[in-house]
């Protein structure tokens, strides 16, 4: 498929060799690439690729996405509709998409697994829930699933269960629908694989996804779409184009800039580097949590992640939270506050750990790919700091 860019009409060199290293690194996986200027767009374009696809192969009566609660795909009016987060989207409500965007449960094993169930009794679950909602719908109806492969910024670094996507992407082949994944914050390298499906280990791999933020590695404002081989030869037989733009999709600057981070993870082997370092510091993180000493200890809910891309979730909902007072504050806030004053940068996120967005204070971890070991021990210090000095401060 060409990479249009500048009104259709131009291709540039630095976003062809972007692509192609793109498609040449994706296992076969994918065979064309779109380009946009962030997540978001990413997004954007992922969701009006897919409902095009399914235009051009003459099955226009699918017009469904289905997505998962505590999901986060965006900020445009469309991402917002697929993803739910009710904080996010609260102000929005009005103008969000409601009768094609629907929404199944999370996979958050570590929530909402009941006791009394297996893994795959929680996956299997998960998956006739999803059958179920293709078949409310109408299983030719439904354009795509569409889900993180890590959620990242609303429950905060949650795999999901083993076998998980290759449950939900059997119903998705099995009503004729796409398997669609957000990497936007998980993928190009931030789990340790260049794409975070890969990381699972099962190879299965999406229809259609989304990656932005690893791409250009802060340096350039890019997103990307990758394109299966079935999706590309479905619009390539039709029309032949990608119905779909921005004015500055592909720019040459910004794909010369990603290309160039990519050539570096590549030649300094820096995937290696970050899954070796993400184990020290999920290591560390345990130790200095859990220690019998640490104030923390009672709240640490769960630690994890892969990879450069970690979480430590806390729950205050013990008998022990009576002694701290927050003023109104949330923990996550507070605490990203206080790294900050000490030197180190962390991601707060609030409101994940339950459906209607009232609880869960979640701090993530994203350490650049050629951190060192002296560097992680220095961000579990600062950060162990951190917590302690906002717990101390909170007793009553």
């Amino acid at each position: 498929m060409p990479i249009d860019v500048y009104n259709f009409q131009h291709t540039n060199e630095p976003a062809e060799a972007l692509a192609k290293k793109l498609v040449e690194t994706s296992q076969g996986a994918f065979s064309s690439v779109g380009y946009a200027s962030g997540g978001s767009e990413a997004m954007e374009g992922v969701l009006k690729l897919a409902r095009q696809y399914f235009v051009e192969i003459g099955e226009e009566e699918r017009t469904h996405f289905i997505g998962r609660q505590s999901s986060f795909h965006g900020n445009t009016l469309a991402t917002l509709s697929v993803a739910y987060h009710p904080t996010r989207r609260a102000i929005y409500i009005p103008l969000l998409e409601k009768e094609h965007f629907h929404h199944v449960s999370p996979a958050y094993a570590k929530r909402y697994q009941k006791p009394d169930e297996t893994e795959e009794q929680y996956v299997e679950r998960l998956r006739q829930e999803l059958e179920n909602k293709f078949i409310e719908l109408g299983p030719k109806t439904v354009i795509g699933f569409v889900a993180e492969t890590v959620v990242g910024a609303t429950t905060g670094v949650v795999p999901a269960p083993k076998g998980y996507f290759k449950a939900v992407k059997s119903v998705c082949d099995k009503y004729g629908a796409l398997f669609i994944l957000d990497e936007v914050m998980s993928g190009m390298g931030r789990m340790g694989t260049l794409h975070g499906w890969q990381s699972f280990g099962d190879g299965v791999a999406p229809d259609i996804q989304a990656v932005a933020k690893g791409l250009g590695g802060g340096y350039a404002t890019i997103g990307a779409i990758l394109i299966s081989p079935k999706v590309t030869d479905g619009i390539q037989s039709t029309s032949g184009f990608w119905k779909h733009g921005h004015t500055y999709q592909a720019h040459p600057l910004a794909c010369a800039a990603a290309l160039a981070v990519q050539e570096v993870i590549e030649s300094e082997n820096l995937l290696e580097n970050i899954r070796k370092q993400g184990a020290y510091l999920n290591s560390l993180l345990t130790e200095s949590l859990t220690r019998k000493s640490s104030l923390a200890r009672p709240f640490v809910f769960d630690i994890r992640g892969g990879g450069g891309f970690w979480a430590v979730e806390f729950d205050f909902a013990n008998s022990e939270a009576g002694s701290y007072d927050f003023k109104g504050e949330a923990f996550a806030n507070l605490v990203q506050a206080k790294a900050h004053e000490n030197g180190l940068i962390v991601m707060g996120m609030t409101g994940g750990a339950t459906l209607d967005g009232t609880r869960g204070d979640t701090i993530i971890f994203a350490p650049a790919y050629n951190v060192t070991s002296l560097e992680v021990e220095t961000i579990v210090r600062l950060f162990t700091d951190s917590v302690e000095g906002v717990l101390k401060t909170s007793r009553v």
